[in-house]
C-alpha cells in the first residue's frame, strides 16, 4: 500500500526515543500509535486522556528527557486541559501528538478549534497541515519541548496522517543532537562581591535548596555553606531529602514545615534560596520568614513571584557554581544557632503536636505515614499526589527527591495513579510506592486496569477518610455543613481486587510490614486501603482556614 505519513512520523517520533508513550486510540491517532508501537517504543495504554498526559509528564520528571503522549482529536484533546497547566508550571518538557479533524471533511462530529484550548493553559499548539513539513514539524515540537522546558501540542488531521508518500522519506536529525552545548554559568564578580557581603552582615542563614539545586548537583555545596556559615538547611518540595541524614536539616520549607522548621525560619535573617523558583506555597505566602531577607540564586533570578515580591537579592549564576563561588568567600563562622539541643529538636520533634481524639477503627494519619517511613524500603519509588493527605506524606525526612516524585503546580487532584504510571514505567527496577486519598484515586480509578494489564509493580496506599479531605476542613471552621464532601469509605481493596490486583484493608498498623513483604514477593501491583480519621486536619488547614466564632 506504501508509505503512508503515519509511518513516517512513527518513525520520527521513535528516533526521539521518549522511553514510553502513553496513549488512548481513536481514529485520529491510532494508526500513529498502532506504528509507533510496531517500531519498539513501548506503549501504556491508559483508560482516560488526562492521565495520559499526567503519566508522561512523571515519566519526563524522572527520566529527564521528553514525556510523549498522544490522544485523538476533539474529546480526545479537551480532556487535556486540566494537565496541561500542571506541565506548564511545572515546567515539564512534554510533546503530545493529538489528531486533528479530516482536511477534507466539511463537517466532522469531533471537529473543534483545538488550538485555544490549549493555548489558553499555556501551553504551545503547533499544527502541521503541510505534507512536506510533517516529519521536521514533529522533530521540531521535540526541541521546542526541550528549549522551552514545557508542554508542546501538536495537531495532525488524521486524513493527512492516512495520506500514502511517493516514495521513501528521509528522517530528520533527531532533536537532542540540535540542542545547544552550553556549560554552567559562573557567576559575575562584580555581583558576588556584592553578595559576599551581604552574607558577611547576616548572622543566622538558612540555605533552601530546590530542585534546580537538585538538578545543577549544588546539594554538597549547599550544604558546605551552611556548615561554614554555621546556618540551616531546607528545600522546597520538589527537593524534598536532598539533605536527608544533616543534622540540621529543616527538611521540607513552606506550607508544609515542621512546627521546629517554622520556628528556625522565624528567626532566620537571610534565606539563600538556591535553583527554586520561590513560590507562593514554599514561602507560605511570606509568613515563613518575616524577618528575612532572601538572597536567589538561579540563571534567571526574578523579583515577583506568584503575586509577591519573593527575592530582594539575586546572584545570577548556576546553581553549583553560584553556591561554591560564596562558599570559597566566606571564612568559617561559630556554630551560630546551632546547638546539640537544636539537632535533637530538629530530629525527634514531631512535625505537628496537635492532638485530636481518637476515633476506634480509624488511624491518625500522622501514625500511618510514621510506620511507612519505617517500613518500606529505602530504594523504592514513591509518588505523593496531591489534596489534604500530602502534607502527612511529606513528613518522611530519610526519602531523597532523587526517589519521591513530587508535582503539585495546579493544585489538582486525580493525579496520583497517572503519576505512579509514569514512574513505574520509567523505573522499571523498582516498586513505586503511591500515596494518595480516597476521593483523589475515586476520580481516576478505571486506571487500577491499566495498571493491572500492563503488569506494573505499584503499591497504592491509599488514606482513606471517606470524604474530601481539605473540603471537609474548610467547611467546618466555616461553621457550614460538610455533607456535600463526606461519602463515607468506600471499600477501595474491594475495587482493587476486581480489577485483578491484591487488595487489603489495614485494619492494623501492625500489619503493614507483612504486607509489604507480600507485595515486595509478587509480580504486579497492591492496594492498601488503610481508613483514617476525618477529625485530623493539617496544619496547612488549621492556619488558612482558623474556626469561626
Amino acid at each position: 500500500m506504501g508509505l503512508h505519513a503515519f509511518d513516517l512520523l512513527a518513525d520520527v517520533a521513535a528516533q526521539e526515543n521518549p522511553g514510553a508513550c502513553f496513549a488512548l486510540l481513536g481514529d485520529a491517532n491510532m494508526n500513529f500509535a498502532t506504528r509507533l508501537a510496531e517500531a519498539g517504543c513501548p506503549m501504556i495504554y491508559v483508560r482516560h486522556e488526562h492521565c495520559a498526559v499526567a503519566a508522561a509528564m512523571a515519566h519526563a520528571r524522572k527520566t529527564g528527557g521528553v514525556g510523549f503522549a498522544t490522544v485523538t482529536c476533539g474529546p480526545g484533546l479537551t480532556q487535556l486541559t486540566t494537565a496541561l497547566p500542571a506541565a506548564v508550571r511545572a515546567r515539564i518538557p512534554l510533546v503530545v501528538l493529538a489528531g486533528e479533524a479530516p482536511l477534507k471533511s466539511a463537517w466532522y462530529n469531533q471537529m473543534i478549534d483545538q488550538a485555544p484550548f490549549v493555548t489558553a493553559t499555556g501551553a504551545a499548539y503547533r499544527a502541521l497541515h503541510h505534507p512536506a513539513r510533517l516529519a521536521e514539524g514533529l522533530r521540531d515540537a521535540f526541541l521546542e519541548a526541550r528549549m522551552t522546558r514545557g508542554p508542546v501540542v501538536v495537531g495532525i488531521p488524521f486524513d493527512l496522517q492516512n495520506a500514502v508518500l511517493n516514495g521513501a522519506a528521509a528522517l530528520p536529525a533527531p532533536s537532542a543532537s540540535l540542542m545547544p552545548v552550553t556549560s554552567p554559568m559562573p557567576p559575575n564578580p562584580d555581583d558576588l562581591a556584592r553578595v559576599l557581603a551581604l552574607v558577611a552582615g547576616a548572622e543566622r542563614v538558612v540555605v533552601m535548596a530546590g530542585l534546580g539545586a537538585a538538578e545543577a548537583g549544588a546539594g554538597p555545596a549547599c550544604a558546605a555553606l551552611a556548615d561554614r556559615l554555621g546556618g540551616l538547611l531546607a528545600t522546597t518540595l520538589p527537593a524534598r531529602g536532598l539533605f536527608a541524614g544533616h543534622p540540621f536539616n529543616l527538611n521540607v520549607a513552606g506550607g508544609f514545615a515542621t512546627e521546629t522548621a517554622r520556628e528556625c525560619f522565624g528567626e532566620a535573617d537571610l534565606i539563600i534560596a538556591v535553583g527554586t523558583s520561590l513560590s507562593h506555597h514554599n514561602a507560605d505566602g511570606g509568613k515563613l520568614w518575616p524577618n528575612a531577607r532572601l538572597l536567589q540564586i538561579d540563571t534567571a533570578p526574578v523579583t515577583l513571584a506568584q503575586g509577591r515580591i519573593a527575592a530582594q537579592d539575586h546572584l545570577r549564576a548556576d546553581a553549583r557554581l553560584g553556591v561554591e563561588a560564596i562558599l570559597a568567600g566566606v571564612t568559617p563562622r561559630d556554630p551560630g544557632w546551632r546547638s546539640d539541643a537544636l539537632a535533637h529538636r530538629i530530629a525527634t520533634a514531631p512535625a505537628d503536636s496537635t492532638q485530636f481524639a481518637p476515633i476506634p477503627g480509624l488511624h491518625d494519619p500522622r501514625d500511618v505515614m510514621a510506620a511507612l517511613e519505617t517500613h518500606l524500603p529505602q530504594g523504592w519509588e514513591m509518588v505523593n499526589s496531591s489534596g489534604h493527605c500530602s502534607y502527612f506524606v511529606a513528613q518522611m525526612p530519610t526519602r531523597h527527591q532523587e526517589r519521591f516524585l513530587t508535582i503539585r503546580e495546579f493544585g489538582a487532584i486525580g493525579n496520583g495513579l497517572a503519576f505512579a504510571m509514569g514512574v513505574a514505567a520509567a523505573r522499571p527496577d523498582q516498586p513505586t510506592v503511591l500515596f494518595d486519598g480516597d476521593g483523589s484515586l475515586l476520580m481516576h480509578m478505571q486506571e487500577l486496569e491499566t495498571i493491572a494489564r500492563h503488569g506494573l509493580k505499584i503499591l497504592i496506599v491509599a488514606m482513606n477518610d471517606g470524604a474530601y479531605g481539605s473540603e471537609i476542613h474548610k467547611l467546618r471552621a466555616e461553621g457550614l455543613s460538610d455533607a456535600g464532601a463526606v461519602f463515607g469509605h468506600t471499600d477501595l481493596a474491594a475495587i482493587a481486587r476486581g480489577f485483578g490486583i491484591k487488595g487489603a484493608r489495614v485494619d492494623d498498623l501492625a500489619a503493614l510490614p507483612g504486607l509489604i513483604a507480600e507485595f515486595a514477593g509478587q509480580g504486579g501491583a497492591m492496594l492498601l486501603d488503610i481508613p483514617i480519621s476525618d477529625q485530623v486536619a493539617s496544619p496547612v488547614i488549621r492556619r488558612a482556614h482558623p474556626p469561626k466564632a
